[in-house]
């Protein structure tokens, strides 16, 4: 006879005469118990019985029947706006309790959109540790919370997998100055409000409107007056903003009030912004003189380094014109006066006192005006008569043709006769 003596998962069904097999009587779980001492026992039937025992070792082989379990049902992370690009964020862990390849776990990132942009453009997750890395930067004004989903996979065949939420939650950072929408920007306008003469303690004059984009007491803004035409005539409430008068208006107050009034946030650390609020103590119009006399002593000199940055530029402008002009004349002076082309000039000193300059403007007063043309090279040379001032003289378009001896010999003979 031969039996089972542990309780074990297993039964003997006899096969053939004194052969046996070792049956499973239920379900295997190597998660539960992978490894089983069987000790089979024979006996005979004689008397006395005698019996011998045989230990035989089973491990149960592993199957991929375990998907990857995540130890949180949902995660959390907490990251600062302005955080660098690459820092953590948190970790997921993920277990499979399956055996080799079958329980390796890979972590990666299911596909998904934040504000329109791809998930894995704003973190990413290291497939075998499952940390989980900013890839930019975060602005809190933009982005306050998103979320992501994580997927943890074995390497079994088929493979199994499952997933998880990761919440992210950027907090504020005190990165925005205040924001001051009354009175308006200087740049922009020029505002003034007017205070009446009648007015009594306490009366309210104006107010000071500003945001912050920051939240929590990084968006507490406290309100204060730096400095002032008349420092004990205007108070500001801390944090409503309302400017209002200590005392009563007096004749003896300056007309034009200008205030300067600094904003500030409650952040660590503090930022701030400051404006200006333009006072006219008058009941009228028509009593208000130029508005541009409040401007700051700052504006005015500014206003004057334009001014004489303009007049230089405009001066330059002026003398380099005038040299050019200066230039030009000087140049077409100097350069000879030819009457055409391959033709020689002859001064006016060789020309007689009785004849007009050449080119028949009668400046000079004569009987003749005439064109001389002298050819270089040529061994003629030709006297146009041009005009004449009396009925006397030759037409314009006679032309006398010479030979240089003939010209030379005529032109001595006129010298001639205006020595005499």
């Amino acid at each position: 006879m031969v039996s089972l003596f542990q309780n074990v998962p297993f039964k003997l069904v006899p096969s053939i005469k004194n052969y046996y097999s070792v049956v499973s009587t239920g379900q295997l779980d190597r998660e539960l118990v992978s490894d089983y001492n069987i000790t089979i026992t024979a006996t005979d039937e004689g008397s006395p019985p005698l019996s011998s025992s045989k230990s035989v070792q089973l491990s149960v082989a592993d199957i991929n029947d375990n998907p990857p379990v995540f130890e949180e049902q949902s995660y959390s992370a907490y990251v600062s706006e302005n955080n660098k690009a690459g820092s953590t964020l948190c970790s997921v862990t993920a277990r499979d309790p399956d055996w080799r390849q079958n329980g390796t776990v890979v972590y990666s990132l299911l596909a998904g959109e934040v504000n329109g942009a791809p998930v894995s453009s704003y973190v990413s997750v290291n497939g075998d540790t499952g940390v989980i890395h900013a890839v930019r930067s975060f602005d809190y004004e933009q982005l306050r919370s998103f979320i992501v989903q994580v997927m943890a996979r074995d390497n079994g065949s088929p493979p199994l997998s499952s997933n998880v939420t990761v919440s992210v939650f950027i907090s504020d950072v005190n990165d925005n100055c205040p924001q001051i929408l009354y009175p308006a920007p200087e740049g922009n306008s020029f505002m003034t409000e007017l205070v009446p003469k009648a007015a009594h303690g306490g009366s309210l004059v104006s107010k000071v409107i500003a945001v912050d984009a920051d939240s929590g007491q990084n968006a507490w803004l406290s309100y204060h007056i730096v400095k002032s035409t008349d420092p004990g005539l205007f108070t500001i409430g801390v944090h409503s903003g309302e400017i209002r008068t200590q005392r009563d208006i007096s004749e003896s107050d300056s007309m034009k009030q200008n205030l300067i009034v600094a904003v500030k946030d409650n952040g660590q650390p503090s930022l701030s912004a400051t404006c200006s609020m333009y006072l006219l103590i008058s009941d009228n119009l028509a009593e208000v003189p130029e508005l541009k006399d409040m401007s700051y002593d700052e504006k005015n000199s500014k206003l004057t380094s334009y001014l004489i940055i303009a007049l230089v530029c405009v001066s330059t402008f002026f003398l380099t014109f005038i040299i050019i002009i200066l230039g030009v004349r000087f140049c077409r002076r100097r350069k000879p006066r030819l009457l055409f082309d391959g033709a020689v000039a002859i001064p006016s000193a060789y020309l007689p006192p009785n004849y007009a300059d050449v080119d028949g403007t009668g400046t000079l007063r004569s009987t003749y005006n005439y064109d001389a043309y002298l050819t270089a090279g040529s061994r003629t040379s030709d006297f146009k008569f041009v005009t004449s001032y009396n009925d006397n003289t030759l037409p314009a378009d006679q032309t006398l043709r010479k030979s240089p001896s003939d010209f030379a010999d005529s032109f001595g003979e006129l010298e001639g006769t205006l020595e005499v």
